[in-house]
């Protein structure tokens, strides 16, 4: 049989005169994660962390926890708040955690681009049980659903930076975290990352092992004359002494905040060169022979 020859190989115009149904999104803030909570799933998501994440972590990143004994009585839910550099960084979080928390928490993840397509979504979402928010401001939805999460004991891993350091030095925070603390009264706990960038930095494509090292603070709450962005302003303190503990010693740090002269993790308004520069990436470590005595 002959086909017409003005077959209608394209989708057939629509009305002009005819409203069209709202299209409805499944990517990005629409796209639904409830089903990584589901007990199957965490099964999986489980073994997955403890017999793969967890070695691979240890393989890759050879990682120093501190700080562990400043978080041994907090119970869940908690709000994990952490400098960001690498695509590493959530993995090596993750396998961190004391056990308590390393199965009860979610990841809040960039809807724009780890939730832009179904497939990464879904694998995001089963790897990390990642939720997606919005990178940019604080969402009505993302929030409501985070605190649903937390209000359910889940606790939840955000970087206030927003993304990744575009050149080793962190990025001023934001406030997400404040507000959920402040809305759910939920404690926050400050986190350095260090050495992750090494590993795989931000444009790279091939992994390179090196050492790194987890510092947990002590947890924060809100005072009650704290509103969102002073609350911000003192999660993003207490990791830059975090930051200054890991590179110099616990007295030092302390000397230092107390004086208001903690080292900032932005680092200098300078050109590019001079920033690198004074990141000081590729310069020699102390190792852990060497004395670390307070500085008087």
């Amino acid at each position: 049989m002959r086909l017409p020859s003005r077959f209608p190989y394209r989708a057939a115009t629509w009305p002009g005169g005819v409203a069209r149904p709202p299209v409805k999104r499944r990517t990005g803030m629409a796209f639904e994660t409830e089903w990584a909570r589901r007990y199957p799933v965490r099964l999986a998501r489980a073994l997955v962390l403890d017999g793969v994440t967890r070695p691979a972590v240890r393989a890759l990143a050879s990682p120093e926890l501190a700080g562990l004994d400043r978080i041994e009585g907090l119970e869940a839910p908690a709000i994990f708040t952490a400098n960001h550099a690498s695509h590493v960084d959530t993995a090596l979080l993750l396998a961190s955690l004391p056990s308590r928390f390393r199965h009860r928490t979610i990841v809040a993840a960039a809807a724009d681009y780890f939730f832009d397509t179904r497939a990464k979504g879904a694998a995001f979402a089963f790897v990390l049980n990642a939720i997606p928010i919005e990178r940019t401001k604080v969402s009505r939805r993302a929030a409501d659903s985070a605190a649903e999460l937390i209000a359910d004991g889940w606790s939840v891993i955000i970087y206030p930076e927003g993304g990744r350091s575009p050149d080793g030095w962190a990025q001023p925070f934001r406030g997400g975290a404040a507000y959920l603390s402040l809305r759910c009264g939920a404690p926050v706990v400050p986190v350095h990352i260090e050495g992750t960038r090494r590993i795989l930095r931000r444009g790279a494509k091939t992994l390179k092992p090196s050492t790194t090292t987890v510092t947990f603070g002590t947890p924060l709450r809100p005072t009650a004359d704290e509103d969102a962005r002073r609350f911000t302003s003192r999660i993003e303190a207490a990791v830059s002494m975090l930051a200054d503990e890991q590179g110099t010693d616990w007295w030092t740090a302390r000397r230092r905040a107390a004086a208001g002269t903690t080292p900032s993790m932005t680092g200098p308004p300078a050109g590019a060169w001079r920033r690198t520069w004074a990141l000081g990436e590729n310069r020699r470590r102390p190792g852990p022979s060497e004395s670390r005595w307070p500085k008087l």
